[in-house]
């Protein structure tokens, strides 16, 4: 989560920001942490729609334990430094983790809406896993390639990737929202006031709801690490201001998903899912 913690030398320079974002580790700790493993605890013990159709949510929060880790560690590099390679790792998650399973998400969204027959063809959990299988390689990678570099860190190019992955990733994300929107508002003939047409509009809806809500979240999270990243490549300045609200956005983001989950489930006493 924390980019220029990856050397001795930022370390020291920022150590007033790592101070400031106490409170964020903690609220991920307190909220985020519970949160994700109740979503965990409800998708293995089938109180939503089953493993299979809820494996990549599975998944993704499971990377938020992960990040919960991270900032249990980060919050401990004070007092035993050596924990900052494994900081660095973890980064990895943070960094490619969150937005691939996000990605996975609005894609399996997209499917279920617009090619409903292939959707049906992959559902079977053994394809879910196989994807979920190489993000987690993916993920695994970046967070390797990060600890190698964790000495001499080459923040130029580390940033140039990350921007590169963002711009990707939301891209797809817009394409299966504004997707999932055309075939919303097309009709089937003769179908128009039948149950079984607003049932599908109904099924349209709500996948419509999950990818504004991710891209949302995305947008809430990367907002202020893409500003700092694009002035940092162009102008070699590194703000710390920007970073701050970047961990911030991150951490409240990171409450986002456990949340929209909980709502389709109806387990959020004070917003039941119609």
């Amino acid at each position: 989560m924390d980019v220029f913690d990856m050397s001795q030398s930022n370390i020291n320079k920022t150590k007033p920001f790592i101070d400031f974002n106490t409170p964020g580790y903690i609220l991920c700790l307190i909220v985020g942490f519970p949160e994700n493993l109740y979503v965990i605890w409800l998708i293995v013990t089938g109180a939503g729609n089953g493993v299979a159709s809820e494996f990549f949510s599975l998944n993704l929060s499971v990377c938020e334990i992960l990040l919960c880790l991270q900032s249990l560690l980060s919050l401990l590099c004070g007092v035993f430094p050596t924990l900052f390679q494994v900081v660095g790792f973890l980064l990895g998650i943070c960094i490619s983790g969150r937005p691939l399973f996000q990605c996975l998400i609005c894609v399996d969204c997209y499917l279920a809406v617009v090619h409903p027959i292939t959707f049906l063809k992959f559902k079977p959990l053994r394809y879910r896993v196989i994807c979920c299988a190489v993000a987690w390689i993916m993920i695994v990678f970046a967070c390797v390639i990060l600890t190698l570099n964790s000495t001499g860190f080459q923040m130029h190019l580390f940033l140039c990737c990350c921007l590169g992955q963002a711009v990707l990733t939301l891209s797809v994300k817009l394409f299966c929202c504004v997707a999932v929107l055309r075939a919303l508002k097309q009709s089937g003939p003769g179908e128009r006031r039948s149950k079984e047409k607003a049932k599908e509009n109904h099924m349209k809806r709500r996948a419509f709801n999950i990818i504004v809500m991710i891209i949302l979240a995305v947008l809430l999270i990367y907002a202020a690490y893409l500003a700092a990243a694009i002035i940092y490549i162009l102008t070699h300045q590194f703000i710390s201001e920007l970073w701050v609200a970047g961990n911030i956005c991150f951490v409240l983001g990171g409450l986002v998903q456990p949340l929209l989950y909980l709502h389709r489930t109806g387990r959020l006493p004070f917003c039941k899912a119609p």
